[in-house]
């Protein structure tokens, strides 16, 4: 059997003198997309922010690639392929889309690599080959998001940690970022995707978990999350006629 790539046992991570996460356990495998549902408030952000070492942890060990990163900096694990787009994208909104492309590569050294890539990131989201000059903070946030997700694949990630990607969009740009994901799926990208949007998260992914007050109370195939009546009455918002 293969080896989880990111492997999550027991995690606790308090902040604020809050608990926020309370011993979760998670696991992605490699070329997997894997969806963490939940309300407002239940601890997704947390979590991520908890694997990229933003936050620190109260218990527990997160694995990546078979490795503790307890105390890993952000950096190294850029350089060891693991990128994420925060919630609120962080785009540098007084440089170019080119040139929030090229920091998305700055542990890199492969100067012609990193030129191909410009280029494949503007084949994935044309949009941001038509404004490559345009300054990032004047564009819409749909163009950001699919801009920071584009930062993000300049780093030739293995793992990706996308954080709310369809928060504040239209719902016709809604559906342009999850088509991205599943692309960037398809291409052999490992995913861990955090969004409200449960519908859309389920319908992407292969697994899911639910995340509820710092604890993960169910996970399975997302297929059948997706037909399941608790995850429909409370995160898909739909009655149980029952």
């Amino acid at each position: 059997m293969a080896e989880a790539l990111l492997r999550i046992a027991g995690l606790k991570v308090s902040y604020g003198g809050i608990q926020a996460v309370k011993g979760i356990d998670l696991e992605v495998m490699p070329g997997e997309l894997v969806a963490l549902i939940g309300a407002n408030g239940a601890g997704k952000t947390t979590t991520l922010k908890a694997i990229t070492g933003s936050l620190g942890w109260a218990g527990g060990d997160v694995s990546y690639q078979g490795a503790s990163i307890r105390g890993v900096g952000a950096h190294r694990l850029v350089e060891r392929g693991l990128a994420m787009v925060p919630e609120g994208r962080g785009v540098f909104a007084r440089m170019t889309i080119t040139e929030n492309l090229l920091m998305g590569a700055y542990t890199r050294r492969d100067s012609a690599g990193i030129t191909e890539d410009v280029e494949r990131m503007f084949g994935i989201f044309p949009r941001l080959k038509e404004r490559a000059g345009q300054l990032a903070g004047t564009m819409s946030g749909g163009e950001q998001q699919m801009l920071a997700m584009a930062r993000a694949l300049m780093s030739r990630p293995t793992l990706l940690l996308l954080d709310e990607p369809s928060m504040g969009l239209s719902p016709i740009m809604v559906n342009t970022v999850f088509e991205v994901v599943r692309t960037v799926a398809a291409q052999g990208v490992t995913i861990l995707l955090v969004e409200q949007n449960a519908r859309l998260a389920l319908q992407a992914a292969q697994r899911g978990y639910v995340m509820d007050s710092g604890l993960i109370v169910m996970h399975d195939q997302a297929a059948r999350m997706l037909d399941d009546p608790r995850v429909r009455a409370a995160y898909l918002g739909e009655a149980d006629d029952a």
